[in-house]
């Protein structure tokens, strides 16, 4: 059986894509057509004139960059979350270096205008044209959130810690808004270029507030999400089952992941994605967790009856996106909570190979589920449980064709490490399998599963 490939993603990723680099266009345009003669003059107006454009370059990229996050329906089903993430996390530092080069040059430009010293500049500047401060220190907060979104500063700190620094960007681009219309010479007397500005840093306001905050707590409302009961599941992890009402009208799919806040004393500040580990249901939904953390850690005292406030579903991480009638699924560790939950919902008769890595067996979790459903499906479903180091199971080309033959002609779902995920990507390279037959989901802040 093979089945067509759907086209909406590819649509739908060109389509943004397309969307993306219009409005980067626009943004240039902005600076090109209300150029005048003067801003050519002499050295200085130059670098001036270049400090804005790279401002409105900077500030661009960094609106483009929370759009990307916003969890826009119909964006993170075409396109995928992992492939949103991968481009919000490249256009940060664009972001963060041309809002610099703006700074720097900006101060360099008037104080040589001015002959005068650079932070005498920098002190007249702020204190003379109007919202400077404000602008000053959203520039502030946009240095903050960018060094700590760096993978060297994430990895010491927390995801709580690194949750509400992050923030930090969105009180920087509002912060940063009324200096650039009020002083900029492409907004000062540019009433359709400002109305353009204002409306674009609208949009993105109203896709944050509408869809990630509005929508979900409506949602979470209707469904009255609470806890039902907290069941350990082996050394160190727990599953959360959550109980509520018509919850099949959220249209979830196994594989997908919600943010989760889990209103208690110790939850309640901060939302954390996870990835549901069974297929979800008109009452219950579940997920399986790790200790890697203080939140994740803080999730076995759940009392029942907690209530849940849910963001989502979010993900492109599903079965529907096979297109053979064969799947290979790859987890490595706690990345088997969305390899669990998807396996329901394939259609009945597909062949199916789980491939489970492990440095340990106690940390199979969900093990005994694994083998009911295997048992179930009358050899539909293998499940090759790889308990080990990376020497025992390379996860090479020649191991993973030689553990599952038709490994070259089948659909290859995966979640785990990034070190995992990177050595199956490169076998299904090595072996030809085209990358829209591979479907990852890789565990870091904003992923699933981590």
């Amino acid at each position: 059986m093979q089945k067509t490939p759907r086209r909406t993603p590819r649509v739908v990723a060109d389509g943004a894509s397309l969307l993306a680099g219009l409005g980067l266009g626009l943004t240039v345009a902005l600076q090109v057509a209300t150029l005048e003669k003067s801003d050519f003059s002499s050295v200085y107006a130059l670098v001036i004139s270049f400090s804005r454009l790279c401002a409105l370059v900077g500030t661009y990229f960094a609106l483009l960059g929370i759009l990307l996050v916003s969890r826009i329906p119909w964006v993170e089903r075409g396109v995928g979350h992992d492939r949103l993430i991968t481009w919000h996390r490249k256009l940060g530092p664009y972001a963060l270096f041309l809002v610099g080069f703006h700074v720097l040059f900006v101060t360099l430009g008037f104080a040589g205008q001015d002959q005068i010293p650079l932070r005498v500049e920098l002190w007249r500047i702020c204190q003379q044209y109007p919202w400077m401060w404000a602008g000053a220190a959203g520039f502030l907060f946009m240095m903050i959130a960018g060094i700590t979104s760096y993978k060297k500063a994430r990895a010491k700190m927390s995801y709580e810690t690194w949750w509400v620094v992050h923030l930090y960007t969105y009180l920087a681009i509002g912060l940063s808004f009324m200096h650039q219309v009020l002083n900029g010479s492409m907004f000062t007397e540019h009433p359709l270029n400002r109305a353009f500005w204002t409306g674009l840093y609208v949009f993105v306001a109203f896709s944050v507030i509408f869809w990630r905050f509005a929508i979900p707590l409506a949602r979470s409302i209707r469904h009255d999400l609470r806890v039902f009961k907290v069941v350990e599941e082996g050394p160190r992890v727990i599953s959360v089952i959550m109980k509520g009402r018509k919850l099949h009208k959220l249209g979830a799919e196994g594989g997908q992941f919600f943010g989760w806040r889990f209103i208690s004393k110790d939850q309640m500040l901060s939302s954390h994605p996870y990835s549901l580990s069974a297929a979800p249901s008109e009452h219950y939904l579940r997920i399986t967790v790790k200790d890697l953390g203080d939140h994740s850690r803080s999730l076995a005292l759940l009392k029942s009856g907690t209530r849940v406030f849910m963001e989502g579903p979010y993900g492109a991480f599903t079965a529907g996106r096979s297109t053979r009638g064969h799947v290979v699924l790859v987890a490595g560790g706690v990345g088997i909570t969305p390899i669990r939950a998807m396996m329901e919902e394939f259609p009945q008769g597909m062949q199916i190979d789980v491939l489970f890595r492990a440095p340990r067996s106690e940390d199979l979790v969900l093990r005994e589920e694994l083998d009911y459903l295997a048992m179930k499906s009358e050899g539909k479903i293998r499940v090759h449980y790889l308990v080990g180091t990376r020497t025992d199971h390379p996860m090479d080309a020649q191991y993973l064709t030689h553990l599952v033959p038709l490994f070259a002609q089948s659909d290859i779902y995966i979640c785990g490490p990034s070190a995992l995920v990177e050595a199956v990507r490169t076998a299904t390279k090595e072996v030809g399998i085209p990358k829209s037959r591979f479907h990852d989901e890789a565990f870091a802040f904003h992923s699933p599963g981590s």
